[in-house]
Protein backbone atom coordinates (compact mmCIF):
# COMPACT_ATOMS: atom_id res chain seq x y z
CA UNK A 1 0.00 0.00 0.00
CA UNK A 2 2.85 2.37 0.78
CA UNK A 3 4.34 2.05 -2.69
CA UNK A 4 0.91 2.44 -4.28
CA UNK A 5 0.35 5.69 -2.39
CA UNK A 6 3.82 6.90 -3.34
CA UNK A 7 3.33 6.23 -7.03
CA UNK A 8 -0.14 7.75 -7.08
CA UNK A 9 1.16 10.91 -5.43
CA UNK A 10 4.04 11.35 -7.86
CA UNK A 11 2.16 10.44 -11.06
CA UNK A 12 -0.75 12.45 -12.39
CA UNK A 13 -2.68 9.26 -13.15
CA UNK A 14 -2.64 6.01 -15.03
CA UNK A 15 -6.08 5.39 -16.53
CA UNK A 16 -9.04 7.66 -17.18
CA UNK A 17 -12.41 7.45 -18.91
CA UNK A 18 -14.66 10.18 -20.21
CA UNK A 19 -17.32 9.24 -17.67
CA UNK A 20 -15.05 10.27 -14.78
CA UNK A 21 -15.49 14.00 -15.41
CA UNK A 22 -19.25 14.05 -14.83
CA UNK A 23 -18.73 11.83 -11.78
CA UNK A 24 -16.23 14.27 -10.27
CA UNK A 25 -18.50 17.22 -11.10
CA UNK A 26 -21.38 15.51 -9.34
CA UNK A 27 -19.20 14.90 -6.28
CA UNK A 28 -18.15 18.53 -6.13
CA UNK A 29 -21.69 19.82 -6.62
CA UNK A 30 -22.85 17.54 -3.81
CA UNK A 31 -20.18 18.92 -1.49
CA UNK A 32 -18.30 15.62 -1.22
CA UNK A 33 -14.95 16.91 -2.48
CA UNK A 34 -13.16 16.04 0.75
CA UNK A 35 -14.63 12.55 0.78
CA UNK A 36 -13.31 11.95 -2.74
CA UNK A 37 -9.75 12.09 -1.40
CA UNK A 38 -10.42 10.33 1.86
CA UNK A 39 -10.08 13.67 3.64
CA UNK A 40 -6.31 13.67 3.03
CA UNK A 41 -6.04 15.89 -0.05
CA UNK A 42 -3.85 13.20 -1.57
CA UNK A 43 -3.96 9.69 -3.01
CA UNK A 44 -6.38 7.13 -1.62
CA UNK A 45 -6.29 3.31 -1.67
CA UNK A 46 -7.46 1.82 -4.97
CA UNK A 47 -7.38 5.18 -6.77
CA UNK A 48 -6.92 4.80 -10.53
CA UNK A 49 -7.71 8.33 -11.62
CA UNK A 50 -6.12 11.72 -11.23
CA UNK A 51 -6.64 13.32 -7.84
CA UNK A 52 -9.74 15.56 -7.84
CA UNK A 53 -8.49 18.97 -9.03
CA UNK A 54 -8.43 21.85 -6.56
CA UNK A 55 -7.36 24.57 -9.04
CA UNK A 56 -8.40 25.67 -12.52
CA UNK A 57 -5.06 24.56 -13.96
CA UNK A 58 -5.48 21.11 -12.41
CA UNK A 59 -9.00 20.94 -13.88
CA UNK A 60 -7.61 21.78 -17.32
CA UNK A 61 -4.95 19.08 -16.95
CA UNK A 62 -7.70 16.66 -15.88
CA UNK A 63 -9.79 17.54 -18.96
CA UNK A 64 -6.75 17.35 -21.27
CA UNK A 65 -5.88 13.91 -19.99
CA UNK A 66 -9.43 12.75 -20.63
CA UNK A 67 -9.46 14.30 -24.10
CA UNK A 68 -6.13 12.68 -25.04
CA UNK A 69 -7.33 9.30 -23.80
CA UNK A 70 -10.57 9.60 -25.78
CA UNK A 71 -8.66 10.57 -28.95
CA UNK A 72 -6.27 7.65 -28.51
CA UNK A 73 -9.16 5.28 -27.86
CA UNK A 74 -11.02 6.43 -30.99
CA UNK A 75 -7.89 6.06 -33.12
CA UNK A 76 -7.22 2.61 -31.66
CA UNK A 77 -10.76 1.39 -32.29
CA UNK A 78 -10.91 2.89 -35.80
CA UNK A 79 -7.54 1.62 -36.99
CA UNK A 80 -7.73 -1.85 -35.51
CA UNK A 81 -11.45 -2.14 -36.33
CA UNK A 82 -10.81 -1.50 -40.02
CA UNK A 83 -7.77 -3.75 -39.98
CA UNK A 84 -9.50 -6.71 -38.35
CA UNK A 85 -12.64 -6.22 -40.47
CA UNK A 86 -10.52 -6.25 -43.63
CA UNK A 87 -8.59 -9.33 -42.54
CA UNK A 88 -11.77 -11.22 -41.72
CA UNK A 89 -14.01 -10.05 -44.58
CA UNK A 90 -11.43 -10.28 -47.36
CA UNK A 91 -9.59 -13.43 -46.35
CA UNK A 92 -8.30 -15.81 -48.99
CA UNK A 93 -10.42 -18.73 -47.73
CA UNK A 94 -13.63 -17.10 -48.99
CA UNK A 95 -12.23 -16.46 -52.46
CA UNK A 96 -10.82 -12.93 -52.22
CA UNK A 97 -7.68 -12.10 -54.18
CA UNK A 98 -5.14 -9.40 -53.21
CA UNK A 99 -5.47 -6.00 -54.86
CA UNK A 100 -2.85 -4.97 -57.38
CA UNK A 101 -2.87 -1.16 -56.96
CA UNK A 102 0.30 0.50 -55.64
CA UNK A 103 -0.76 3.95 -54.52
CA UNK A 104 -3.79 6.16 -53.99
CA UNK A 105 -3.59 9.93 -53.98
CA UNK A 106 -6.79 10.20 -51.96
CA UNK A 107 -5.51 7.82 -49.27
CA UNK A 108 -2.14 9.60 -49.00
CA UNK A 109 -3.88 12.97 -48.63
CA UNK A 110 -6.21 11.53 -46.01
CA UNK A 111 -3.47 10.00 -43.85
CA UNK A 112 -1.59 13.31 -43.95
CA UNK A 113 -4.47 15.68 -43.29
CA UNK A 114 -6.32 13.67 -40.64
CA UNK A 115 -3.29 13.22 -38.30
CA UNK A 116 -2.49 16.92 -38.78
CA UNK A 117 -6.00 17.88 -37.69
CA UNK A 118 -5.75 15.50 -34.71
CA UNK A 119 -2.47 17.06 -33.61
CA UNK A 120 -3.94 20.57 -33.88
CA UNK A 121 -6.97 19.48 -31.89
CA UNK A 122 -4.70 18.21 -29.13
CA UNK A 123 -2.08 20.98 -29.25
CA UNK A 124 -4.38 24.02 -29.01
CA UNK A 125 -5.94 23.24 -25.61
CA UNK A 126 -2.58 21.94 -24.32
CA UNK A 127 -0.86 25.19 -25.31
CA UNK A 128 -3.52 27.23 -23.56
CA UNK A 129 -2.96 25.25 -20.36
CA UNK A 130 0.84 25.44 -20.53
CA UNK A 131 0.73 29.21 -21.06
CA UNK A 132 -1.61 29.51 -18.07
CA UNK A 133 0.74 27.41 -15.93
CA UNK A 134 3.60 29.81 -16.65
CA UNK A 135 1.70 33.02 -15.86
CA UNK A 136 2.97 33.88 -12.36
CA UNK A 137 2.15 37.60 -12.65
CA UNK A 138 0.21 39.56 -10.02
CA UNK A 139 0.34 37.07 -7.14
CA UNK A 140 -1.37 37.79 -3.84
CA UNK A 141 1.34 35.98 -1.86
CA UNK A 142 4.86 34.91 -2.86
CA UNK A 143 6.55 32.03 -1.04
CA UNK A 144 10.09 30.75 -1.62
CA UNK A 145 10.45 26.98 -1.32
CA UNK A 146 14.03 25.81 -0.85
CA UNK A 147 14.73 22.12 -1.28
CA UNK A 148 17.42 20.58 0.85
CA UNK A 149 18.45 17.07 1.81
CA UNK A 150 15.89 16.12 2.99
CA UNK A 151 13.38 18.77 3.96
CA UNK A 152 11.86 22.00 2.66
CA UNK A 153 12.51 25.54 3.82
CA UNK A 154 9.79 28.16 3.30
CA UNK A 155 10.08 31.96 3.29
CA UNK A 156 7.03 34.19 2.79
CA UNK A 157 8.54 36.91 0.59
CA UNK A 158 5.57 39.14 -0.25
CA UNK A 159 1.93 39.60 0.64
CA UNK A 160 0.16 38.95 3.91
CA UNK A 161 2.52 36.88 6.03
CA UNK A 162 5.71 38.46 4.68
CA UNK A 163 8.66 37.68 6.93
CA UNK A 164 7.45 34.26 8.05
CA UNK A 165 9.99 31.47 7.55
CA UNK A 166 10.31 27.92 8.77
CA UNK A 167 11.62 24.46 7.96
CA UNK A 168 9.25 21.63 7.10
CA UNK A 169 10.37 18.11 8.08
CA UNK A 170 8.80 14.68 7.77
CA UNK A 171 6.60 14.11 10.80
CA UNK A 172 6.14 10.35 10.46
CA UNK A 173 8.13 8.71 13.29
CA UNK A 174 11.08 6.60 12.22
CA UNK A 175 9.60 3.77 14.28
CA UNK A 176 6.83 3.56 11.63
CA UNK A 177 9.35 3.48 8.79
CA UNK A 178 11.60 0.73 10.11
CA UNK A 179 15.13 0.07 8.92
CA UNK A 180 16.59 -2.09 6.12
CA UNK A 181 15.94 -5.68 7.14
CA UNK A 182 13.79 -4.70 10.11
CA UNK A 183 10.03 -4.29 10.40
CA UNK A 184 8.54 -1.05 11.78
CA UNK A 185 7.87 -1.08 15.50
CA UNK A 186 4.81 1.18 15.34
CA UNK A 187 1.59 0.93 13.34
CA UNK A 188 1.59 3.19 10.30
CA UNK A 189 -0.93 6.04 10.25
CA UNK A 190 -3.27 7.14 7.47
CA UNK A 191 -0.83 9.84 6.34
CA UNK A 192 2.29 7.70 6.53
CA UNK A 193 5.18 9.54 4.82
CA UNK A 194 2.75 12.31 3.81
CA UNK A 195 2.82 14.46 6.99
CA UNK A 196 5.10 17.26 8.12
CA UNK A 197 5.76 19.18 11.31
CA UNK A 198 5.22 22.59 9.65
CA UNK A 199 2.60 22.89 6.91
CA UNK A 200 2.52 25.65 4.31
CA UNK A 201 -0.63 27.66 5.07
CA UNK A 202 -2.31 29.80 2.39
CA UNK A 203 -5.74 31.46 1.99
CA UNK A 204 -8.35 30.04 -0.37
CA UNK A 205 -9.03 31.76 -3.72
CA UNK A 206 -5.74 33.70 -3.61
CA UNK A 207 -3.01 33.46 -6.24
CA UNK A 208 0.06 31.96 -4.59
CA UNK A 209 3.40 32.23 -6.39
CA UNK A 210 5.97 29.60 -5.40
CA UNK A 211 9.60 30.49 -6.08
CA UNK A 212 11.75 27.35 -6.04
CA UNK A 213 15.47 26.83 -5.53
CA UNK A 214 17.71 24.35 -3.72
CA UNK A 215 20.87 24.47 -1.67
CA UNK A 216 22.36 21.06 -2.54
CA UNK A 217 20.91 18.90 -5.35
CA UNK A 218 17.90 19.09 -7.67
CA UNK A 219 14.54 18.69 -5.94
CA UNK A 220 11.01 19.30 -7.25
CA UNK A 221 8.02 20.93 -5.54
CA UNK A 222 4.88 19.06 -6.52
CA UNK A 223 1.22 19.01 -5.45
CA UNK A 224 -0.82 16.83 -7.87
CA UNK A 225 -4.20 18.26 -6.79
CA UNK A 226 -2.95 21.75 -7.77
CA UNK A 227 -1.49 20.60 -11.09
CA UNK A 228 1.87 21.92 -9.95
CA UNK A 229 5.35 20.46 -10.38
CA UNK A 230 8.41 22.72 -10.51
CA UNK A 231 12.06 21.73 -10.26
CA UNK A 232 14.16 23.35 -7.52
CA UNK A 233 17.71 23.67 -8.87
CA UNK A 234 20.78 24.90 -6.94
CA UNK A 235 21.89 28.29 -8.23
CA UNK A 236 18.67 28.86 -10.20
CA UNK A 237 15.34 30.44 -9.36
CA UNK A 238 12.22 28.94 -10.93
CA UNK A 239 8.59 29.75 -10.19
CA UNK A 240 5.09 28.35 -10.45
CA UNK A 241 1.70 29.22 -8.99
CA UNK A 242 -1.64 27.92 -7.83
CA UNK A 243 -4.99 29.29 -6.73
CA UNK A 244 -6.81 26.75 -4.60
CA UNK A 245 -10.58 26.82 -4.95
CA UNK A 246 -11.29 24.56 -1.97
CA UNK A 247 -10.15 24.66 1.64
CA UNK A 248 -8.44 21.54 2.89
CA UNK A 249 -5.06 19.88 3.26
CA UNK A 250 -3.19 18.88 0.09
CA UNK A 251 -0.21 16.59 -0.06
CA UNK A 252 2.66 16.00 -2.45
CA UNK A 253 6.31 15.02 -2.55
CA UNK A 254 9.66 16.04 -3.85
CA UNK A 255 9.41 14.36 -7.25
CA UNK A 256 13.05 14.40 -8.33
CA UNK A 257 15.33 11.61 -7.15
CA UNK A 258 17.45 13.64 -4.72
CA UNK A 259 19.23 11.03 -2.59
CA UNK A 260 18.75 8.21 -0.09
CA UNK A 261 16.01 10.06 1.85
CA UNK A 262 14.13 11.14 -1.28
CA UNK A 263 10.99 9.31 -0.13
CA UNK A 264 10.98 11.20 3.15
CA UNK A 265 10.50 14.86 2.15
CA UNK A 266 6.76 15.37 1.64
CA UNK A 267 5.02 18.66 0.90
CA UNK A 268 1.84 19.63 2.72
CA UNK A 269 -0.22 22.74 1.94
CA UNK A 270 -3.13 23.72 4.14
CA UNK A 271 -5.69 25.96 2.41
CA UNK A 272 -7.81 27.96 4.87
CA UNK A 273 -10.30 30.83 4.89
CA UNK A 274 -9.10 34.44 4.98
CA UNK A 275 -9.98 34.77 8.66
CA UNK A 276 -8.14 31.53 9.55
CA UNK A 277 -5.13 32.67 7.54
CA UNK A 278 -4.89 35.99 9.38
CA UNK A 279 -5.08 34.13 12.69
CA UNK A 280 -2.30 31.79 11.55
CA UNK A 281 -0.10 34.69 10.42
CA UNK A 282 -0.49 36.48 13.74
CA UNK A 283 0.24 33.30 15.67
CA UNK A 284 3.24 32.38 13.52
CA UNK A 285 4.81 35.81 13.88
CA UNK A 286 4.36 35.70 17.66
CA UNK A 287 5.91 32.23 17.69
CA UNK A 288 8.90 33.43 15.66
CA UNK A 289 9.35 36.44 17.95
CA UNK A 290 9.28 34.19 21.00
CA UNK A 291 11.90 31.88 19.50
CA UNK A 292 14.17 34.69 18.39
CA UNK A 293 17.34 34.79 20.46
CA UNK A 294 19.61 37.65 21.31
CA UNK A 295 22.78 36.79 19.35
CA UNK A 296 24.87 38.74 21.86
CA UNK A 297 23.76 36.55 24.77
CA UNK A 298 26.46 34.38 26.32
CA UNK A 299 25.30 30.80 26.80
CA UNK A 300 26.69 28.14 29.09
CA UNK A 301 28.12 25.01 27.53
CA UNK A 302 25.35 22.86 29.00
CA UNK A 303 22.66 25.15 27.56
CA UNK A 304 24.27 24.99 24.12
CA UNK A 305 24.72 21.19 24.24
CA UNK A 306 21.07 20.65 25.22
CA UNK A 307 19.81 22.87 22.42
CA UNK A 308 22.40 21.58 19.99
CA UNK A 309 21.26 17.99 20.46
CA UNK A 310 17.74 18.99 19.37
CA UNK A 311 19.09 20.87 16.32
CA UNK A 312 21.29 17.91 15.41
CA UNK A 313 18.41 15.44 15.70
CA UNK A 314 16.15 17.58 13.51
CA UNK A 315 18.67 18.47 10.82
CA UNK A 316 21.84 16.38 10.86
CA UNK A 317 21.10 12.88 12.08
CA UNK A 318 19.85 11.60 8.70
CA UNK A 319 23.29 11.95 7.11
CA UNK A 320 25.72 11.86 10.01
CA UNK A 321 23.69 9.40 12.12
CA UNK A 322 22.90 9.60 15.84
CA UNK A 323 26.27 8.02 16.58
CA UNK A 324 28.16 10.63 14.56
CA UNK A 325 29.67 7.84 12.45
CA UNK A 326 28.17 9.04 9.16
CA UNK A 327 27.43 6.62 6.30
CA UNK A 328 30.41 4.76 4.77
CA UNK A 329 31.28 5.97 1.28
CA UNK A 330 28.46 8.53 1.41
CA UNK A 331 28.43 10.95 4.36
CA UNK A 332 31.41 12.02 6.43
CA UNK A 333 31.60 11.02 10.12
CA UNK A 334 31.66 13.76 12.75
CA UNK A 335 33.01 11.48 15.45
CA UNK A 336 36.75 12.02 15.29
CA UNK A 337 36.49 14.56 12.47
CA UNK A 338 39.45 16.87 12.01
CA UNK A 339 37.08 19.75 11.29
CA UNK A 340 35.00 19.15 14.43
CA UNK A 341 38.09 18.81 16.60
CA UNK A 342 39.95 21.66 14.89
CA UNK A 343 39.57 25.46 15.06
CA UNK A 344 35.95 26.44 15.61
CA UNK A 345 36.13 29.09 12.87
CA UNK A 346 36.59 26.32 10.29
CA UNK A 347 33.47 24.48 11.41
CA UNK A 348 31.45 27.70 11.46
CA UNK A 349 32.59 28.34 7.88
CA UNK A 350 31.47 24.84 6.80
CA UNK A 351 27.99 25.26 8.27
CA UNK A 352 27.51 28.71 6.75
CA UNK A 353 28.97 27.98 3.32
CA UNK A 354 28.92 24.22 2.82
CA UNK A 355 31.83 22.04 1.79
CA UNK A 356 32.83 19.69 -1.01
CA UNK A 357 34.84 16.63 -0.09
CA UNK A 358 36.89 14.53 -2.45
CA UNK A 359 36.59 11.52 -0.15
CA UNK A 360 32.78 11.49 0.21
CA UNK A 361 30.45 11.93 -2.79
CA UNK A 362 27.76 13.75 -0.80
CA UNK A 363 28.33 17.49 -0.54
CA UNK A 364 27.80 19.21 2.80
CA UNK A 365 25.18 21.92 2.08
CA UNK A 366 25.18 25.38 3.59
CA UNK A 367 22.94 25.82 6.64
CA UNK A 368 22.57 29.59 6.65
CA UNK A 369 18.85 29.20 7.22
CA UNK A 370 19.52 28.16 10.82
CA UNK A 371 19.74 30.93 13.41
CA UNK A 372 23.06 32.03 14.87
CA UNK A 373 22.13 30.38 18.15
CA UNK A 374 21.16 27.08 16.51
CA UNK A 375 24.44 26.93 14.56
CA UNK A 376 26.45 27.75 17.68
CA UNK A 377 24.53 25.13 19.63
CA UNK A 378 24.91 22.30 17.14
CA UNK A 379 28.64 23.00 16.72
CA UNK A 380 29.09 22.97 20.48
CA UNK A 381 27.13 19.72 20.70
CA UNK A 382 29.26 17.95 18.09
CA UNK A 383 32.50 19.17 19.68
CA UNK A 384 31.51 17.65 23.01
CA UNK A 385 29.89 14.41 21.86
CA UNK A 386 30.99 10.87 21.12
CA UNK A 387 34.80 10.66 21.27
CA UNK A 388 35.35 14.29 20.32
CA UNK A 389 37.40 16.39 22.71
CA UNK A 390 37.95 19.66 20.87
CA UNK A 391 40.22 22.21 22.52
CA UNK A 392 37.88 24.99 21.42
CA UNK A 393 34.80 23.22 22.72
CA UNK A 394 32.24 26.04 22.83
CA UNK A 395 30.91 28.45 20.19
CA UNK A 396 28.79 31.49 21.06
CA UNK A 397 26.08 32.92 18.72
CA UNK A 398 28.03 36.18 18.44
CA UNK A 399 30.85 34.31 16.66
CA UNK A 400 28.43 32.92 14.10
CA UNK A 401 26.84 36.35 13.58
CA UNK A 402 30.29 37.86 12.96
CA UNK A 403 31.18 35.09 10.50
CA UNK A 404 28.08 35.83 8.40
CA UNK A 405 29.36 39.32 7.59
Amino acid sequence: MTHAKRLQSLMLGLTMTAASIPAWAAETAAGTYGAATGGTGGPVPGQMNLQPPATQIASQIYDLHTWMMVVCLVIFVAVFGVMFYSIFKHRKSVGHKPATFHESTAVEIAWTVVPFLIVIGMALPATRTVVGMKDTSNPDITIKATGMQWKWGYDYLAGDGQGISFLSNLKTPRAQVGAPGFAPTEARGDNYLMEVDNEVVVPVNKKIRIVTTANDVIHAWSIPAFGVKQDAIPGFVRDTWFKAEHTGTYRGYCSELCGKEHAFMPIVVKVVTDAEYKTWVDGKKKEMAALADDPTKTWTIDELKTRGEKVYTANCVVCHQATGKGVPNAFAPLDGSAVVNGPRADQIHVLLNGQKSGKYPAEMPAWKQLSDTDIAAVITYTRNSWSNKAAENIVQPAEVMAARK
